[in-house]
């Protein structure tokens, strides 16, 4: 099943961010590889493609995994949650409809 995982940075997280995003990266890529990646990408603090140093205020990734559990464990396990990106994360079941 599809599950999205929503993480909400903390405050002045861009350099935070930078440092933890090739292991970050690196994660969702193998998810990728195997087929199990949906989509994954940052929300931009401020409205541009490129926010620059304004930075982002999130992510979102939607990927596949064997359970709801299974999918918490992961999204616990991200390096943004261990460099103090995120300050909340949450986990939901997602049912893809379109296209």
């Amino acid at each position: 099943m599809w599950y999205a995982i929503t993480g909400i940075d903390t405050a002045d997280s861009l350099a935070r961010r930078l440092s933890a995003r090739p292991a970050h990266l690196e994660r969702l890529q193998a998810l990728q590889q195997q087929g199990r990646l949906l989509l994954a990408g940052p929300f931009p603090a401020i409205d541009a493609e490129d926010p620059g140093p304004a930075g982002f205020s999130g992510s979102l990734i939607v990927a596949e995994f064997v359970d709801l559990a299974a999918a918490q464990a992961w999204a616990d396990a991200d390096p943004y949650i261990a460099a103090g990106v995120y300050r909340e994360v949450t986990v939901r079941p997602f049912r893809k409809v379109l296209p």
